[in-house]
């Protein structure tokens, strides 16, 4: 099992494609595990002509977790820098000095600030249904914000129950699908479930502060996407971000949500490799 150390513990990460090709480092969104980027979906980026990275993230799936952790007045444990340093560790331990970074929500915040802090390690970035995390921008609906701050749930039955419930609300409801929803949901409980991981991101992200200020200095090429139908956070956000990154390519997508539903994934993988230059695999 592949695993990196890092200061405080390990990370976890898997690896798709030869390693002469171009990376793309996948960064997941806040208590999402690394199986949210499907084995089907890297093979497309694969075919697509990348080196696919996939990780776990501090705190979720196979990753340490950090339940012993102090945390300082905010009441946070650790930063999105933290984060970004993860992912740097996983890049390093596989010998990759630069790549490209597919962010999404939590992720796309921890891409933004590796493209601020890191700028010589990333080939593009790509920030998706994320934001800056000023106020007043992408600010969610009150059902789906409701649902997120919800107390987590103790067992299988109700994991699930909330994870399709989570998803009515914020979810592409063009491509709605409870059995595939049932499905991912039970395959992630299964593989890891420790709610605390998820509150500790999500303290994470707020402690972090906004980058509104720090994003008109990015010059790492930059492609944002978001949702029409982003209940969440909303698309203003993904276009403010847009707005300030200096020469960032924004992408509305019609229907889509605060997920990744199977139907958008060749539009996804044809806006990376596009974005990104690379020829496609032979």
């Amino acid at each position: 099992m592949p695993l990196v150390e890092i200061a405080d513990g390990e990370i976890f990460y898997e690896s798709f494609g030869g390693s002469q090709r171009p990376t793309l480092l996948l960064l997941n969104g806040m208590g999402s595990q690394c199986i949210n980027y499907p084995v089907e979906w890297c093979a497309m980026f694969v075919a697509a002509g990348f080196r696919v990275v996939r990780m776990d993230n501090r705190d979720v799936g196979l990753s340490t977790k950090f339940d012993a952790a102090p945390t300082d007045e905010t009441g946070a444990a650790y930063r999105l820098t933290d984060m970004a340093l993860d992912a740097l560790a996983v890049l390093g331990d596989l010998g990759i000095d630069r790549a490209h970074v597919l962010g999404l929500s939590l992720g796309g915040m921890i891409a933004q600030t590796l493209a601020i802090g890191w700028p010589e390690r990333l080939l593009t970035m790509t920030s998706v249904m994320s934001s800056t995390g000023e106020l007043g921008y992408g600010t969610g609906s009150p059902e789906a914000l409701a649902l997120l701050t919800a107390p987590p749930a103790d067992d299988r039955a109700a994991y699930v129950r909330a994870w399709i419930e989570g998803l009515r609300v914020w979810g592409s409801q063009a491509y709605a699908d409870e059995d595939r929803w049932r499905r991912d949901a039970e395959a992630a409980f299964d593989r890891c479930f420790h709610p605390a991981g998820p509150s500790r991101q999500y303290l994470a992200a707020r402690a972090s502060g906004h980058r509104g200020d720090l994003l008109p200095a990015v010059r790492v090429p930059t492609l944002i996407v978001h949702g029409t139908h982003d209940t969440l956070i909303g698309p203003d956000a993904g276009r403010r971000t847009a707005e300030l990154i200096p020469g960032a390519r924004f992408e509305l997508i019609e229907g889509m949500g605060h997920d990744y539903p199977p139907q958008l994934w060749e539009r996804w993988v044809d806006l990376v490799a596009d974005h990104a230059g690379v020829e496609r695999a032979r």
